[in-house]
């Protein structure tokens, strides 16, 4: 598992045990991943944070490499 992957779980985790953490999470992901896990997100990048429920789910479509330019590539690959 990579390392981006051990934080989303550890995200997760904590969104589940912690409800402040994870109405925070919700309502500014930024801010509580800063205070939270010391994340800081550049002020360029969007983040939105969605929960599922029992009968609604996500499906999350990466952005397809070939559409990046280097510039692009910065952020998208490590900005945890």
């Amino acid at each position: 598992m990579s390392g981006e992957e051990i934080l989303k779980h550890q995200i997760i985790q904590k969104a589940w045990e912690d409800p402040a953490f994870k109405s925070r999470l919700l309502k500014d992901p930024k801010a509580a991943l800063k205070e939270a896990f010391d994340l800081d997100i550049p002020k360029d990048i969007q983040l939105d944070v969605l929960e599922e429920s029992s009968n609604h789910f996500y499906l999350v479509l990466p952005v397809n490499p070939a559409d990046l330019s280097d510039d692009d590539g910065e952020h998208c690959n490590g900005w945890w």
